[in-house]
């Protein structure tokens, strides 16, 4: 089994990393394997709206020149999908947004390879704002089919300069829990022999 995280922050080892790190370590610990790729600050492109992943359907996008179709040919060799964001004036990341919107479409157009497969949001906030932030990865998630993976509270984390979300203990314990919830319904998911 294998769980892709996409990770909108453009900082390095920042606070979006360490969470989506701290929400794949229950699966890892059970032997399932992991993939991060951080797409903040790789210039992803704005979608056009060209609608041209409707036309060709070949798993791709046109614009092409940016890590997003390499990306998104993952979707269909993975068995569960976490979206990382840190909360930007109460959403995601413009990264994070220019992915969902050209990831949505060409998965959309190209039989929904996110379908019935987990899938959780998870964001780190300064103080406010996390909300909407999670509401629009989630709804991304719902677009795509996704069975939806919850923890004991929002999956959020307070922190802003990178290491600050070691100090929010429910939020860590949020993301553990996390975790461990993606790793029960994964394994209920997954083909018996």
């Amino acid at each position: 089994m294998k769980v892709l995280a996409i990770n909108g922050s453009p900082r390095e080892g920042g606070n979006t990393d360490h969470i989506i790190r701290l929400a794949l370590a229950p699966l890892e610990e059970a032997g399932v394997e992991t993939e991060i790729i951080r797409i903040g600050g790789k210039g992803i492109k704005a979608c056009t709206a060209c609608m041209q992943c409707f036309k060709n359907r070949n798993g791709a996008c046109v614009q092409g020149g940016d890590i997003l179709n390499e990306t998104v040919a993952k979707f269909s060799q993975v068995d569960g999908i976490v979206l990382g964001s840190p909360t930007w004036f109460a959403s995601v990341s413009g990264d994070m947004k220019s992915f969902m919107d050209r990831a949505g479409f060409v998965a959309q157009a190209n039989g929904a390879p996110l379908k019935r497969k987990p899938g959780a949001a998870v964001t780190a906030v300064r103080r406010g704002g996390a909300i909407s932030c999670l509401d629009t990865m989630n709804h991304w998630l719902h677009y795509m089919q996704t069975y939806q993976v919850g923890s004991t509270y929002w999956n959020m984390v307070y922190g802003r300069e990178p290491g600050e979300a070691e100090n929010d203990a429910e939020g860590l314990k949020t993301m553990k829990n996390l975790g461990a919830n993606f790793l029960v319904l994964l394994q209920a998911l997954a083909p018996r022999a």
